[in-house]
């Protein structure tokens, strides 16, 4: 059924139905016949024709680097319930950790005219620069800190820096720390430099830090810890940039017979739900996730409303806390 055949059985103007499905203003008489039209013949507007008119839409998008990461589910809960409350559906694009798709979501967003995105960001390419720069929507980001974005994003250099204080505290004398590629600013290179700040402050020469890099994945952790000990078979603290890089690596120190944390103290970072299922437990940093998930899409909510009065470019710091268990 079209707009013009439920005008005529309702005995209305198609402007009058319009208006009806719009919101806008309407005699009570005129809004009862149309309600009792849509109620008998089950019309559902024409949602894709009603975005082309009216330029606008209630769609949110989300690009998140992978749906099955614990630190994207929070991110997404805080930031779904947020935009659900205040009216908005999200579209969900999981880019698998890919650059390139990440890219291409960010251009089809924005040509199917929804009206904000929230992009859980990995790295910053001068292609990601120049989109963001010209978005024809609002775009807050979160887990980085990109210049001239809106951004809500952690501390990731001193979340790291005081789980290598707590390892060397304990007498460590030998840390070494698996990353990630540091194209990605925050999990590989500022998580990095928060050991090696912790180190300095002990008295140690930062660039002797041994360092290897995995993927995100447990099988990444592994292979990480293996190359770590086939180098550096006397190292006796492990920090891993994620948990669960750091999941992979004890299995690997198990393997080899090395005692955590009697031989090898690990830490992680996130605060992944199984840090307190495994053996020993993990100590880790929490990352407030769902709070940052809120607080962009209560940002990005600010901005559709006032789409067209330009107001200053927020960027927000979450803080963190150490959840010491019993791998150091």
């Amino acid at each position: 059924m079209t707009m013009k055949e439920l005008a005529q059985m309702a005995g209305v103007s198609t402007a009058a139905v319009s208006r009806y499905l719009n919101g806008g203003s309407l005699s009570q008489e005129k809004r009862e016949r149309i309600r009792a039209v849509i109620a008998q013949t089950g019309y559902q507007p024409d949602v894709v024709a009603q975005m082309l008119r009216t330029r606008s839409t209630d769609h949110v998008g989300l690009i998140v680097p992978k749906l099955d990461s614990d630190a994207v589910t929070r991110v997404t809960a805080g930031a779904t319930a947020v935009l659900a409350k205040e009216g908005y559906l999200c579209l969900f694009a999981d880019v698998h950790n890919d650059p390139d798709r990440e890219l291409a979501y960010l251009t089809l967003f924005q040509k199917r005219m929804v009206a904000g995105i929230i992009m859980m960001a990995t790295v910053m390419t001068p292609r990601h620069e120049e989109l963001l720069r010209s978005a024809s929507v609002p775009i807050v980001v979160t887990g980085q800190q990109f210049h001239q974005v809106p951004c809500i994003y952690h501390d990731d250099v001193g979340a790291a820096t005081e789980l290598t204080r707590l390892v060397l505290r304990k007498g460590r004398k030998k840390p070494a720390f698996i990353g990630v590629t540091e194209q990605d600013v925050a999990v590989g290179l500022n998580r990095r430099r928060g050991v090696q700040a912790a180190m300095q402050e002990f008295g140690m020469d930062p660039d002797t830090l041994p360092v290897e890099h995995s993927s995100f994945e447990i099988s990444g952790g592994k292979a990480a810890m293996e190359r770590l000990l086939a180098h550096h078979p006397d190292l006796d603290a492990v920090i891993c940039a994620t948990d669960r890089i750091a999941f992979g690596a004890m299995e690997v120190l198990r393997q080899e017979g090395r005692r955590i944390p009697e031989d090898v103290s690990i830490v992680g970072m996130d605060d992944n739900w199984a840090c307190e299922h495994i053996s020993p437990h993990l100590t880790t940093a929490h990352f407030y996730y769902k709070a940052s998930g809120e607080t962009a899409a209560q940002l990005l909510v600010e901005m559709m409303r006032n789409k067209n009065q330009p107001g200053p470019v927020h960027q927000t710091m979450l803080g963190y806390t150490i959840r010491e268990r019993a791998s150091v």
